[in-house]
């Protein structure tokens, strides 16, 4: 296999390098590029000859998205960055997994192993592509990293009661009670929380169905929740929302 890898940290090139030919010594790193406008010539002149990226998403001139709107990528791609929060616009292109620094090598392994599976299954790297897309279009995120004073948990998706915004903060409340801020908008929660369980009822709030106790027909066509925890706010299903939610509550 034939790798590019688009990153501006030497150092982060040659540790990936040395990774890839741990994993399997047939592995060829034919370019390193270290910026969005080198990467994106080297793209349209030779993409042919490469079976798959690696790009980091912050580069020197900006964040690496920007190639996909310089040239055609049609190779799978793998994005390493140090942060999480450009995982849902890495979900949106060629993606077949997201590496947060420093990388591991078992993380590695499986993103490769990922890749294996969808061209086995797919037969061959014309569709690999196409296969990504389909993937990751249903794949949503189930674990949250949170922080209680100089402790980081992780809490499960399916162990959360709701998203709540309070003025520019955001928070999860789980099942046990707590309250944790978190650093995504609830905007951005829509689009990783998987959307069979996770209702967004207003600006402020997301919700879990299974915590919904009742539902009461409110004032000027708007629905009120009872959730399975007490909380000093009001949980309304705002009136533009009432028949996409009630759509959702109901099920397939």
């Amino acid at each position: 296999m034939k790798v590019a890898i688009i990153e501006d940290e030497p150092l982060a090139a040659e540790k990936l390098e040395r990774y890839l030919l741990k994993y399997d010594s047939d592995i060829k790193v034919i370019s390193k590029l270290v910026s969005i406008e080198e990467a994106a010539l080297w793209i349209d002149s030779h993409q042919e000859e490469v079976d798959l990226f690696f790009m980091d998403v912050q580069l020197i001139d900006g964040l690496s998205f920007e190639i996909f709107n310089k040239v055609k990528v049609s190779k799978p791609v793998i994005f390493t960055t140090a942060f999480d929060e450009f995982a849902i616009d890495a979900f949106k292109v060629n993606s077949i997994d997201y590496l947060l620094k420093p990388i591991l090598f078992t993380d590695l392994s499986k993103a490769l192993k990922k890749l294996e599976t969808l061209r086995s299954q797919f037969l061959g790297e014309i569709n690999v592509s196409h296969a990504v897309k389909n993937m990751t279009s249903s794949t949503y995120k189930n674990r949250f990293l949170v922080r209680l004073g100089n402790h980081i948990h992780s809490v499960k998706s399916e162990d959360i009661s709701f998203f709540f915004a309070e003025g520019r903060d955001a928070y999860l409340v789980a099942e046990n009670r707590k309250k944790y801020m978190i650093e995504y908008k609830l905007e951005t929660l829509e689009e990783l929380l998987e959307p069979k369980s996770f209702f967004r009822v207003n600006r402020t709030f997301i919700v879990n169905i299974n915590t919904i106790q009742d539902v009461l027909v409110y004032s000027n066509r708007r629905l009120k929740l009872t959730l399975n925890q007490n909380i000093d706010k009001e949980v309304i299903v705002s009136r533009e929302k009432v028949a996409d939610f009630k759509q959702w509550f109901e099920g397939n």
